[in-house]
């Protein structure tokens, strides 16, 4: 458990230097818009066009991967409407259960992509982009579904297809998996430039990361807040680890699907809460909390792992 520790620590440290950045004067806030930008727009999917178009998933149980992660996806997001009558008899309004729901199912793909990077190598690298592959287009919809129906935002079903099919990351994993299925080979130099803008897009993701957390609104966390970082980062790693397990993953690739499960939740959330109509101060006090937590606890859910994934 002190290896992994150890490993990740370079990734929090990356975080923390957002952190810093942001709250310094060193940099012009005004930037900071602009690199969120950048990021989602631009460099993360330039990284998983890159490392799904060149990865080499031989030997991997794609089936078996896209059953566990995508069942575990599912059935969270049924857990959580299940317990919605009793968040609602607790006070807890349709915009706050938007965000519960948000950040319980959302995963933090550059912390994950880092640490796997970190501890596995390219193949951690490769699994990580196909676990992110196979349950992009589920997280999207069922939270996007969610917002439309308890948000304030009024939207439309096409406004909710039109977020699915315009969103830059499944854009990019589509191709970069349609490039790997039919062996075609872009123009050496192009490709050259897209790794190059890979290989930028996990330090920098990782600062935008630190960045984008709010620390004044998780001093005092609610009851909601809490429920959220418990789903994220102790109910679902169990769900998928389970799944995992059951459907005879063992290996490293049951502990890159543990850590897509134990990672805090994506910044992005933050952005459509607002855009829809969720409670985006909850939002970002849960991001902030599942960070700070995370850090402790993803050791603590891969070491556990490493006993199941041994067989």
């Amino acid at each position: 458990m002190t290896a992994i520790f150890e490993s990740i620590l370079p990734i929090f440290l990356l975080v923390l230097l957002g952190v810093w950045l942001r709250r310094s004067k060193l940099i012009d806030q005004g930037l900071w818009i602009g690199l969120e930008q950048f990021g989602y727009y631009l460099l993360f999917p330039a990284l998983l066009f890159s490392t799904l178009a060149e990865a080499d998933f031989t030997g991997i149980k794609a089936d078996a991967t896209a059953i566990a992660t995508i069942g575990s996806v599912t059935a969270m997001s049924a857990v959580l409407l299940l317990i919605w009558p009793l968040l609602r008899g607790r006070q807890i309004s349709g915009a706050a259960f938007t965000s519960i729901f948000q950040t319980a199912t959302r995963w933090n793909a550059f912390i994950a992509l880092a640490v796997a990077q970190k501890l596995y190598g390219a193949i951690g690298l490769s699994l990580t982009a196909l676990v992110m592959t196979l349950i992009i287009i589920p997280i999207n919809f069922y939270n996007v579904a969610v917002l439309v129906w308890f948000g304030g935002g009024g939207r439309g079903l096409g406004f909710f297809f039109l977020k699915i099919i315009t969103n830059p990351l499944i854009i990019s994993s589509a191709l970069g998996i349609l490039l790997n299925i039919t062996g075609i080979e872009l123009y050496a130099p192009v490709m050259t430039a897209i790794d190059m803008l890979a290989t930028a897009s996990l330090s920098l993701g990782l600062i935008m990361v630190g960045a984008g957390l709010r620390i004044a609104d998780a001093l005092r966390p609610s009851g909601a807040a809490m429920l959220a970082v418990a789903l994220k980062l102790i109910v679902m790693p169990a769900f998928m680890v389970g799944a995992g397990a059951l459907l005879g993953i063992r290996g490293d690739a049951l502990l890159v699907i543990a850590l897509g499960a134990a990672v805090p939740t994506a910044m992005n959330g933050y952005l459509l809460a607002k855009q829809m109509g969720g409670d985006a101060e909850l939002y970002a006090a849960v991001a902030t909390i599942q960070t700070a937590v995370s850090f402790f606890t993803i050791p603590l859910v891969l070491s556990a792992t490493g006993y199941v994934a041994a067989g």
